[in-house]
């Protein structure tokens, strides 16, 4: 397979041309700040929408939740002092006294009910809200004690627990708004201009003590070579997961970049809309996951920065079930599960396809090249794949809406496999939960139920040994690749720590000594 030449592998007379290109540093950079560069721009900071990975990570700067996942993946106390459950559907959570939102109003437990509802409330059209379908009351027992009363037993709840509170009566979209949002976090919002930037500042008043940093400036820039030269200019300080895996020895080369990598727990798949005539058809799917050389797209595109992936969850976790439905790269064998289908080859090996199909992704250069690889390699079997590429907002808007055949995205931040109905489950149909390809299926919806209501481990093991079992057959997404997390960061910044999921809230921790960018 012919593989496009990447961004890295540019002449030396062509990079010259682009840094001449580039804009000057901006003058606007607030002193002592850290530029942080992101490749897209978060669609929503409010914790009650936020469901792409960059508006989480930005939220969990800004929001504080009663619980949180640590480095480890394990649940600690943030807000909540304590929890202890009163009986199997009813948990009391003691809230931790002087803590305040970024204008000086304390955080009570009023607050917390009230974020908790704006969810529930259908008209709010939140994807948070099928997660939380089990939750019956949420109700304040004095300033700092509140009750969660639930309809059943729920084994996951702690991982409910983990919504950002906003301050009682704060309306829906409220960045949009002259005041933004407001939370309780280690850093404020200080400015949300989509597609371009947002700068959080170090609240002065944060409970756990003031960051040591200024603030953070989150700067949005698409293009993966601009990215790249403005760490080498000293306009950014900044970057996770978001170089172009064969940059790196550029960065090595040609910067003062300190470069971290580490396996996480980052879950990339393809997402099909199986209400489509052709792709309801489980053959179909098996086909086109036997025709993808994930070996392949690894080894040269990622440059090895992945590992193949059998499903949702990755073997760290406690569910892991490794006894799956594997499907190694094998085009004959998807053509003939075509063939059976009834999606016969029209000319053998000529150019007329058996089918074709669309394929969403983002303008990002590393994602377009990826869909020709996936072009080529179903091309390969006679399915003709359209590529059709968006900038962020617009290809996200359409994946929420089902507007799409196939597409591709990431999945962060598992923690409780319950995460599964919210993927999965036929009540999740979007914009009920995040269940957008439509899936159906019965027994699914039977084990899912089983298994949240569930409060022994071992069974829950078994339950969702079962679920990773049938999904991996099924195939309502197709698996490809836990990704590797790399950071890319100057050497004065001290103290960041990674974490499996890509989750940025160690940078409150980190020391900073801003460096004048070169000329």
């Amino acid at each position: 397979m012919k593989f496009q030449l990447s961004s890295s592998a540019i002449s030396v007379w062509a990079w010259a041309s682009l840094v001449a290109c580039l804009p000057s540093p901006q003058p606007s950079r607030p002193p002592g700040y850290l530029v942080i560069a992101l490749e897209s721009s978060p669609a929503h900071i409010d914790p009650r929408y936020a469901t792409d990975a960059n508006s989480a990570r930005i939220a969990s700067l800004v929001f504080n939740s009663l619980v949180r996942t640590d480095e480890h993946s394990r649940f600690r106390p943030e807000l909540a002092e304590s929890w202890q459950p009163l009986d199997e559907t009813t948990y009391l959570f003691h809230l931790k006294k002087g803590v305040a939102f970024h204008d000086g109003r304390p955080l009570t437990s009023e607050d917390v009910r009230f974020t908790y509802q704006s969810v529930l409330d259908p008209k709010n059209r939140s994807h948070w809200r099928g997660p939380l379908q089990l939750l019956k009351a949420v109700e304040p027992i004095g300033p700092y004690e509140i009750r969660f009363r639930l309809s059943t037993p729920y084994a996951p709840f702690l991982e409910n627990c983990t919504l950002g509170i906003v301050p009682a009566g704060t309306p829906v979209y409220a960045a949009a708004q002259k005041n933004g949002l407001i939370g309780s976090g280690p850093f404020s919002l200080e400015e949300f201009s989509p597609g371009e930037r947002i700068v959080l500042k170090a609240h002065s008043s944060y409970w756990e003590g003031r960051p040591s940093i200024s603030g953070l400036v989150f700067k949005i820039i698409p293009d993966a070579i601009v990215r790249s030269l403005e760490f080498k200019k000293g306009t950014v300080d900044f970057i996770q997961n978001e170089v172009e895996p064969d940059m790196l020895p550029w960065f090595e080369k040609n910067t003062d970049a300190s470069i971290a990598t580490r396996q996480g727990t980052i879950f990339q798949y393809i997402g099909m809309n199986l209400d489509h005539p052709v792709l309801k058809v489980r053959e179909v799917r098996q086909a086109i996951a036997y025709a993808i050389d994930r070996e392949l797209i690894i080894r040269h595109l990622l440059k090895g920065l992945a590992t193949p992936a059998t499903g949702l969850l990755s073997p760290s976790h406690w569910a892991y079930e490794p006894s799956v439905a594997r499907f190694p790269h094998d085009p004959e064998q998807a053509k003939r599960l075509l063939d059976d289908a009834g999606f016969p080859d029209p000319d053998g090996d000529g150019p007329l396809p058996r089918f074709k199909l669309s394929y969403k992704t983002t303008t990002l250069d590393l994602r377009r090249r990826i869909a020709e690889a996936l072009k080529e390699q179903l091309g390969r079997v006679g399915i003709e794949l359209e590529v059709r590429a968006y900038e962020w907002g617009t290809f996200y808007g359409d994946v929420k809406k089902g507007n799409f055949h196939l597409y591709s995205l990431s999945w962060v931040g598992i923690a409780d496999p319950d995460i599964y109905l919210n993927l999965f489950h036929s009540n999740s149909i979007s914009p009920n939960g995040n269940n957008r390809g439509r899936y159906r299926n019965p027994e699914i919806d039977r084990l899912l139920e089983k298994g949240r209501k569930s409060l022994d481990l071992e069974e829950r093991r078994r339950i969702y040994s079962g679920v990773q079992k049938i999904l991996a057959f099924d195939l309502p997404t197709i698996p490809l690749w836990w990704a590797k997390n790399v950071v890319v960061m100057k050497r004065n910044i001290k103290g960041f720590v990674p974490y499996p999921d890509g989750d940025l809230i160690s940078l409150k921790n980190i020391s900073f000594t801003p460096a004048h960018p070169s000329s």
